[in-house]
């Protein structure tokens, strides 16, 4: 990318439709029409913004959410899926990018993932939260370091991660060492009161400080009406309001326009790339600031999986033919010849 090119981001900060999630689709594709009327080249949406974050776990006792949860799977997104190609589509026809946050079900698993839709269209991250936090973990499986990765896309090299990941420094260290130029942060928004939001507002000033990367930050919204809908204790429902810092942050640590703490809207600033270089020449963590012979991350970024094949195909598979003489198979009928137990003799 240019060094002195300009990209004009956007960060939303809306309320999911807690009843459905192709209402709640429906509201992030208006969103991307309307931020991409106003020349957003990016936009950023909160976390699992789609269906909806689950609120319930927050408040709710677990023997009581089991209805809710339920209800989580029922509506959460496949990827792919008719769903997610609506939002591609959104993407291509503004030629704008999109990071979304989405409940993601595969199979018998939630899990908090990100997606980024490059302009053109492609699905060019899937990443998984690697650890949901506090409540959350009885409503998604763990990702993995497959996704900390960061991607080339129409308006740079993009990095992502989900709320309280930011405080794994390792988590972020691997973006950052992969130079990503725009970082997308996404919290729930609406939880736990100002003090949420204001750490988040020094967690993200943070990483962009010391990554040298702009920071867009988008964190969602609840009426009172949700509110009430989710709790019908007074008590309880202060735990699900304020907590919301939709931000544009320059790698400089300043805010690009005044955030957003309250009600719903769109925050849009041009992101001035030179930046970058002017806040690296000074600071480049992952460079000429680093010390890697004293310090280094190693990261096993290989998918994680329940099984693995050790022979995938018939092809591959040993056979008596190939066996050592002193191998023999447990199962001496095996109709296809492949072995199941090998043993080797002694002698």
């Amino acid at each position: 990318m240019e060094p002195n090119r300009i990209v004009r981001a956007a960060a939303a900060q809306i309320a999911p439709d807690l009843t459905s999630r192709d209402k709640t689709l429906a509201r992030v594709l208006e969103t991307i029409r309307e931020a991409a009327a106003k020349g957003a080249e990016l936009i950023v949406f909160p976390e699992t913004f789609v269906p909806w974050y689950p609120y319930f776990s927050f408040v709710l006792p677990p023997v009581l959410s089991g209805r809710e949860h339920v209800r989580l799977y029922e509506e959460a997104m496949m990827v792919p899926s008719a769903a997610t190609d609506a939002v591609a589509s959104a993407a291509r026809e503004h030629g704008i990018v999109v990071a979304l946050g989405v409940n993601e079900r595969d199979h018998g698993t939630l899990y908090n993932t990100q997606l980024v839709f490059d302009a053109d269209g492609t699905l060019v991250l899937k990443r998984r939260k690697i650890t949901p936090t506090f409540h959350e973990r009885m409503i998604w499986g763990q990702g993995d370091a497959s996704g900390l990765k960061v991607v080339d896309s129409t308006v740079g090299r993009i990095g992502a991660l989900a709320c309280w990941e930011h405080y794994n420094p390792l988590a972020r260290y691997a973006l950052m060492a992969q130079h990503e130029e725009i970082h997308v942060a996404q919290f729930p928004g609406s939880m736990v009161g100002p003090i949420f939001a204001d750490q988040m507002e020094v967690t993200i000033r943070h990483h962009a400080l010391e990554s040298g990367c702009f920071v867009v930050n988008s964190t969602g919204w609840l009426t009172d009406e949700q509110i009430i809908s989710i709790t019908p204790d007074e008590g309880l429902q202060m735990a699900l309001r304020g907590g919301c810092m939709t931000a544009i942050i320059s790698p400089e640590g300043k805010h690009l326009a005044p955030p957003i703490t309250e009600g719903e809207g769109i925050l849009i600033a041009d992101l001035d790339m030179s930046l970058i270089v002017k806040r690296k020449r000074m600071m480049d963590s992952v460079g000429h600031y680093a010390r890697p012979e004293l310090l280094h991350l190693v990261i096993d970024d290989r998918p994680a999986s329940p099984m693995v094949t050790s022979y995938p195909s018939l092809e591959t598979a040993p056979t008596r033919s190939t066996l050592d003489e002193h191998q023999t198979s447990a199962f001496d009928g095996n109709p296809d010849q492949r072995v199941a137990v090998v043993r080797r003799q002694a002698g």
